[in-house]
């Protein structure tokens, strides 16, 4: 299942079922999006398994910017 945003999670959730969301990428403005994996109920183990191969084999996942050594107070309170 494919869906924009984080609909999906609700939608396990009600129905009970397991989920795993992991980094898969970056859209053209640079904003971080993920992808879920999910599974019938007591395939938690698998999931997290095919999550990390997922997480491995693409190395999606990037350190946050700013790095916390790059914040200033005028980045984290504004021009004050």
């Amino acid at each position: 299942m494919v869906t924009p945003g984080s609909g999906v999670v609700s939608v396990l959730a009600i129905g009970g079922y397991p989920g795993v969301t992991v980094p898969a990428g970056y859209d053209g403005s640079g904003m971080p999006f993920g992808i879920c994996f999910s599974g019938l109920k007591g395939t938690e183990p698998k999931l997290i398994e095919i999550a990390y191969d997922f997480e491995q084999a693409t190395m999606a996942r990037r350190p946050p910017f700013p790095k916390s050594s790059e914040l200033t107070a005028d980045f984290l309170f504004g021009s004050v």
